[in-house]
């Protein structure tokens, strides 16, 4: 992410329709990203689940929206407090703000980049619902959400693009979201699960994607949406570093899908649509933190990386016995990992700073920083998660009983289903000589 503060040239920036405009366009792609994961997710699951699962995406819109106009724009972009958190009056109710007033050093105004913002902060727990599939209560999650946002997501925004942010001030670089967003939901989800346990069947029964057309285009919407979460992140088009994060994270994730089919290829046999979809995304998430550092060579080499460690890592929960229902910690957390790691090797020091990687004469000291920001955030997001999941497992209860998940999470918690079949023909129904209703905006009318 661009610095959220900059020093002012002699001559204060005036607003730009331009740059203005491009960043409104940024903050709907990213904001189409929420629906895109959940039709991702969706198309992953079991029939039974497929509501639920694109429920708790979808509540996430409505739920960080409220909070961040209320305070969470203020506990992220405020004036620092001591290194951890944000607070700024004006910024409460989003109320004491100017309609032309423009973000500090930058030609978009205040409104444009708390919206952009907004986006992140909306999507970042959707991307933890996919490890809990088929058994959390709805009321549970949206609770969850409630809490993880204003307690982990608010203050490690501020950490990482925040004005006085301990890791913003230390240098550690994250472009568009690869500790705030990636390795902070992985986190978070492997934190929830350690607390609710896996699956009924988890390891013997069949749970197959109902839908991979459905993922595909979950995927496809993804990487088109991550154009404005990672083009976007510069705040606007006048030097040309946006322009160069746009092609980075077109080569990674074209890299990142051919190296996920490749191991998945010579591993298991077989170029699978689900390995290419998964291998995409594994790319966009790798080159979130990086691509505003490295250059297109570097892009393809971090997108392979990540393509290659995270098919690897999507294996580990049926070693180590964790129940991660889409791979979200397989892919987010690890490729968030990957790709902010990589900058401290692949950093050419001649995109948006002068810092540089380790093959490029930088030392360690950058990937010192890098791996500080890593391990912090995924540290106080693990730890802070499994204690909320525990509180409220404690007291309202994270689960559906054992009866409802096998039954059907969608019927429990949603009195629907994705796929109404009744009206398939076949059967006595077809026999009958009688005309079928007519059901017109859920209401039955006869034909």
């Amino acid at each position: 992410m661009a610095p959220a503060i900059t020093t002012l040239a002699a001559d204060a920036p005036e607003l730009s329709a331009a740059n203005t405009g491009f960043m409104l366009i940024c903050s709907a792609l990213v904001m189409l990203m929420t629906p895109a994961l959940a039709f991702f997710y969706g198309g992953m699951v079991r029939v039974k689940s497929t509501l639920n699962m694109l429920m708790m995406s979808f509540i996430s819109l409505g739920i960080v929206t409220i909070l961040w106009v209320l305070f969470g724009f203020s506990l992220a972009f405020g004036t620092d407090i001591g290194s951890i958190v944000g607070w700024s009056s004006e910024y409460v109710g989003l109320s004491g703000i100017g309609v032309t007033e423009l973000w500090d050093g930058y030609t978009i105004p205040v409104y444009v980049f708390a919206v952009f913002q907004l986006m992140f902060a909306i999507l970042t727990p959707a991307l933890i619902s996919g490890a809990l599939a088929d058994r959390v209560k709805f009321t549970a999650w949206a609770l969850f959400i409630t809490l993880w946002v204003t307690v982990v997501y608010f203050p490690v925004a501020h950490w990482v693009w925040g004005a006085g942010g301990w890791l913003f001030e230390m240098g550690v670089i994250d472009f568009a979201g690869g500790t705030a967003v990636h390795i902070n939901a992985g986190a978070a989800a492997l934190g929830v699960i350690l607390v609710i346990g896996k699956r009924v069947g988890f390891k013997k029964d069949p749970m197959r994607p109902h839908s991979l057309p459905l993922v595909m285009l979950g995927a496809g919407l993804l990487w088109f949406g991550w154009f404005g979460f990672n083009a976007g992140s510069w705040l606007g088009n006048d030097d040309g570093v946006g322009a160069v994060m746009f092609v980075n994270t077109q080569a990674a994730t074209a890299a990142a899908m051919l190296a996920w089919l490749g191991y998945e290829k010579v591993r298991h046999g077989s170029f699978t649509t689900l390995g290419a979809a998964s291998g995409a995304v594994a790319g966009l998430v790798a080159i979130t933190p990086a691509g505003g550092s490295v250059s297109p060579l570097g892009a393809i080499a971090v997108g392979a990386i990540a393509g290659i460690v995270c098919a690897m890592a999507v294996g580990l929960k049926y070693k180590f016995g964790y129940d991660d229902s889409l791979d979200v910690i397989g892919v987010h957390l690890v490729g968030g990992v990957i790709g902010s790691l990589l900058v401290g090797f692949f950093a050419t020091g001649g995109v948006q700073s002068d810092a540089k990687g380790l093959f490029y004469g930088g030392g360690l000291d950058q990937l010192g920083k890098q791996a500080v920001g890593v391990f912090a955030v995924l540290a106080y997001s693990l730890i802070a998660s499994a204690i909320l999941a525990l509180i409220i497992d404690k007291t309202m209860g994270m689960r559906v009983s054992e009866d409802d998940e096998v039954s059907g999470i969608d019927q429990v918690e949603h009195a629907e289903t994705a796929y109404d079949f009744s009206g398939a023909g076949g059967g006595a129904s077809s026999r009958s000589t009688a005309p079928a209703p007519v059901v017109t905006e859920n209401k039955k009318v006869d034909a």
